[in-house]
């Protein structure tokens, strides 16, 4: 398996590298796993990208001195802000069939990177609270809320499971995600944002 770290100097640049690994694993057939954290943004998926109030919502992330650059993403469901501190993962990998392995590709991810929290001391459960930010049946949470989210993309010849760890900055986060998900139509509580640290 091939291992990424870091990121590029740009979000456009950092974009690219992550949109060339399916074809690089789908030419090589080797699995590949990147993990960076992501230059300040919010990232909207595509069904926030079908919402009427798509266009607010962008200009609610980049107004009001909160500087975070609107993006779409390819993975995901519902917004996600990245503060420059917020942790991503994708790992790449072959697939033969799009209609099998989704739910295992999920399992392992979620268990990987639990075991990964539960070796920095960190205790973190399967679930979610109510109204989270970019909710999902695939997230982890803490005490202090959700602190990852994990969401799938499969096409013809490789399938992406990604994922966004909140390290810090959770006050932040909240501040930018509710005018956006207010604009979005979509219910959220800020105090479900949680945090590692």
């Amino acid at each position: 398996m091939r291992v990424l770290r870091g990121r590029a100097g740009s979000i456009e640049e950092d974009r690219a590298v992550t949109r060339t690994l399916a074809g690089d694993v789908e030419g090589s057939g080797e699995p590949v796993v990147r993990a960076w954290t992501p230059h300040r943004q919010v990232a909207f998926g595509r069904r926030d990208a079908r919402s009427d109030g798509y266009a607010r919502a962008k200009r609610a992330a980049e107004e009001r001195g909160r500087g975070f650059p609107a993006y779409e993403r390819d993975v995901g469901g519902r917004a996600v802000a990245y503060t420059g501190n917020t942790v991503a993962f994708v790992r790449v990998e072959p697939v033969e069939d799009l209609r099998r392995g989704t739910d295992e590709r999920y399992d392992r991810a979620v268990a990987d990177v639990r075991g990964a929290l539960r070796s920095l001391g960190v205790e973190a459960w399967a679930g979610e609270p109510p109204e989270a930010f970019c909710p999902g049946a695939h997230s982890l949470s803490t005490g202090a809320g959700k602190v990852v989210g994990i969401a799938q993309r499969v096409r013809q010849g490789s399938a992406a499971t990604a994922g966004i760890v909140l390290v810090r900055d959770h006050g932040e986060i909240a501040d930018v995600l509710a005018p956006v998900y207010g604009a979005l139509g979509v219910p959220f509580d800020p105090a479900s944002v949680g945090r590692v640290e």
